[in-house]
């Protein structure tokens, strides 16, 4: 009779376990250990190394990058359990997963959920393998807030649409090489003249300006559509289904910008470190201020609830059919301690954290300082603090407008 211990070791978990870590020691390159994901950032690609692109093709090779997703399609196939036993064995390597962006965290999910069979087998793929860039093209400068006011119109003509207008705020459009839209295709209806469009951020009539901010960053910009002919084939769902496959599309984006998508990566470090390091301590290793400890403390266990609390829904979200109005709670909260903690951060670093160029800094602490100020605008894009209270109120709560 097998002990238990035979059992466990001869699981298939175990199985898996063993082919991840085996895989991390053939192709995993050691100079990249717990250096992140430079190549996932919106600022853009910032040229590859060898070593880079070698994991990443090696990585989205096997479909990991996007664990969870069908084989089919160039997805990792996986089950919630050894998609969990693949990240658990990226972070004892201190390896990172190389395959990222809007394609990953907004436009794939939606693909998958809204796309025909051809728009799947062509798109998702070199999404899995980390092989093309997508922008939003959402936002316009009279379409922010009151997104479904916008007035991009796509022209029926028989075997494509003409495509003319403007969107602002397209995070890495410089970069894209597709775009996925919502245009008016009918002026008579608010909401259901609203279709979602595939575009080619390389076709004729395509112009993006870059938006410098006051960090001397340009992670957004303007674009700009004249006459541009996209193929009928494009079309996502049906004309006028924009407004619907949008709102899905949102709750993607929206789980992940609160830190429910990616609490793996974000819950490695804590402020107790950091501080250690820029803080007076005691014969005893604790730190001096007993201020700032209590602080930190009130804050990593308000932090860690909220992680597994963001956890806990978006696996209930899944094993109900996929994201949910619950996604405006996390942006919410998640963007609002993302902040507080930036702006401990900086608090602890002292003259460390207030550096913006030159000698003195290190890399980290560069980082630190356009990481607060870059956080800012975390509770007004995907949809402001104001737009997900509205959604709450509406959609959890099921308040009335005049309530």
């Amino acid at each position: 009779m097998a002990t238990q211990t035979n059992v466990e070791k001869s699981s298939p978990d175990e199985a898996f376990r063993e082919e991840v870590r085996s895989f991390l020691g053939e192709n995993f390159p050691p100079e990249l250990r717990n250096k992140g994901n430079a190549m996932a950032s919106v600022e853009g690609p910032g040229g590859e190394t060898e070593a880079q692109k070698n994991w990443r093709i090696a990585f989205g090779s096997r479909g990991w990058g996007t664990p969870t997703w069908p084989a089919e399609y160039g997805g990792g196939g996986l089950g919630r359990q050894q998609a969990a036993i693949l990240n658990e064995e990226l972070a004892k390597a201190g390896a990172y997963n190389p395959i990222g962006g809007m394609g990953v965290m907004m436009f794939g999910p939606t693909l998958l959920e809204y796309g025909n069979e051809a728009q799947k087998k062509e798109h998702i793929p070199p999404i899995c393998r980390g092989e093309i860039r997508w922008c939003q093209g959402y936002s316009e400068p009279n379409a922010g807030s009151d997104l479904a006011n916008l007035q991009t119109f796509a022209e029926d003509k028989g075997d494509h649409y003409v495509v003319n207008g403007q969107k602002t705020w397209t995070s890495g459009g410089q970069w894209a090489d597709k775009c996925f839209c919502l245009v008016r295709t009918d002026k008579s209806d608010k909401h259901l003249g609203i279709s979602f469009l595939l575009m080619d951020m390389h076709a004729p009539g395509v112009e993006v300006r870059p938006i410098q901010m006051i960090s001397g960053m340009s992670p957004f910009c303007e674009t700009f559509f004249t006459d541009v002919k996209v193929p009928k084939e494009n079309l996502v769902g049906e004309e006028g289904q924009g407004w619907t496959i949008g709102k899905r599309l949102l709750q993607h984006e929206r789980t992940n910008l609160s830190g429910g998508g990616s609490v793996v990566r974000r819950a490695g470090s804590n402020l107790a470190d950091l501080a250690k390091k820029y803080l007076e301590t005691d014969e005893s290793g604790q730190l001096s201020d007993k201020i700032m400890r209590d602080r930190i403390a009130d804050f990593e266990i308000r932090w860690t609830a909220f992680l597994l609390t963001a956890r806990r829904a978006v696996e209930e979200s899944k094993a109900s059919g996929g994201v949910s109005e619950i996604s405006s709670v996390l942006k919410k909260l998640g963007t609002k301690l993302g902040q507080e903690r930036s702006e401990m951060s900086i608090e602890i670093m002292g003259l460390q954290g207030l550096g913006w160029e030159g000698e003195g800094f290190t890399d980290a602490e560069l980082a630190g300082v356009r990481g607060w100020l870059f956080g800012k605008a975390t509770t007004i894009y995907g949809g402001s603090t104001e737009i997900q209270n509205n959604i709450i109120s509406k959609r959890v709560l099921g308040m009335l407008d005049h309530q």
